[in-house]
């Protein structure tokens, strides 16, 4: 059995992240590979047939054929680091007004089952983004990850 940790959603990152998309959206048969050269990934089962799944890399935060379909069935809100934003530092402050966010955004609004609303950003990765929204839409803010993909055990 690997060790779960407790990780704040906003924190995750690589197969840490790619895991918890997994448990979000119900991937079967997660499970961690470990490789001789001490790196590993994430995979899951698809089955074709029920009695020879194959099984296969999970790697949505960086493969747009997996993170893509997902963003859509979502309905994830991606803004460019172009897309302006408000900012208010107070009355009678001369920053006050729009600017460019500098970051990809990602949103989720919700829906009747869940009433949430949260944004996630990162600098240059929208997948990122994007991930961590669903993983926080399906999960909570704080989700459990085998530490080994947190601790420096994934390279």
């Amino acid at each position: 059995m690997t060790d779960m940790i407790e990780v704040k959603v906003e924190d995750l990152t690589g197969l840490a992240l790619d895991w918890a998309v997994g448990t979000a959206v119900g991937a079967y048969g997660l499970q961690i590979w470990n490789y001789t050269d001490g790196t590993c990934d994430v995979r899951f089962c698809e089955p074709e047939e029920e009695d020879s799944p194959q099984t296969l890399t999970l790697s949505p935060t960086s493969d747009w054929s997996q993170g893509g379909p997902l963003t859509q069935k979502y309905g994830v809100l991606l803004s460019p680091p172009k897309s302006m934003v408000h900012r208010n530092y107070g009355n009678f402050d001369e920053r006050n007004g729009w600017y460019e966010s500098g970051v990809w955004g990602a949103t989720i609004f919700g829906n009747e089952r869940k009433h949430r609303r949260r944004s996630f950003n990162h600098p240059d990765q929208p997948l990122v983004a994007a991930m961590r929204a669903i993983v926080q839409f399906e999960l909570g803010d704080v989700v459990s990850v085998p530490a080994a993909l947190v601790e420096g055990g994934a390279k």
